[in-house]
């Protein structure tokens, strides 16, 4: 169905891809995604090691080659030496999509003060949304979410709010998602009705 909703998972890690470690990125995202996301979807998933050519070899593939809507990264993203993965996304990039790495960090400053510290970067590539997010599980589902606060009223939008208009705007599906994990927004006047 060439409607249906295409996604690429990358996880960036050294030790997860040579084995020495069970990678808890692609799990996360995926467990994530089949409870926010209404509309149907395939995902591709790639595992690769902290090297710039070979997260930007991922990222084109899956892009040019998968012809995916939206490539969501985990993992890279800080200041140590092997954090390359903002580097190989911009590197890779069309245009630069700044509001997605504000927002994260913006989220992420609610939790921990080191949110700073990651260089987190959104940006499209052909048709392509192509997004930064962190390593950790808690902290992937936080900056997909938002904060919420005890009654579960989202106070801090996350940043899967904007996701699907932004899919919508570069000729790709209609994407739904259960509001109760997050809720699209989108004008009126992109709104389908029924």
């Amino acid at each position: 169905m060439m409607n249906t909703l295409r996604i690429g998972l990358i996880s960036v890690s050294d030790r997860a891809a040579n084995g020495l470690y069970q990678d808890q990125g692609i799990p996360a995202l995926e467990g994530w995604l089949s409870q926010a996301l209404a509309s149907p979807y395939t995902l591709q998933t790639r595992l690769v090691p902290d090297e710039q050519p070979l997260i930007e070899e991922a990222i084109c593939e899956l892009v040019d080659e998968r012809f995916c809507h939206l490539v969501l990264t985990t993992g890279g993203t800080g200041p140590a030496r092997r954090d390359v993965t903002p580097d190989a996304t911009l590197a890779v990039a069309d245009r630069d999509m700044p509001g997605f790495g504000e927002q994260m960090r913006q989220i992420s400053l609610h939790f921990v003060p080191t949110a700073i510290l990651s260089r987190q970067v959104g940006v499209i590539r052909k048709q392509s949304l192509v997004l930064n997010l962190p390593g950790q599980p808690k902290s992937i589902k936080e900056t997909l979410e938002g904060v919420k606060d005890a009654d579960g009223q989202v106070r801090v939008p996350g940043i899967f709010a904007s996701v699907p208009y932004c899919i919508q705007l570069l000729d790709g599906p209609y994407v739904e998602t259960h509001e109760s994990v997050v809720s699209a927004f989108r004008p009126k006047s992109a709104r389908r009705s029924g």
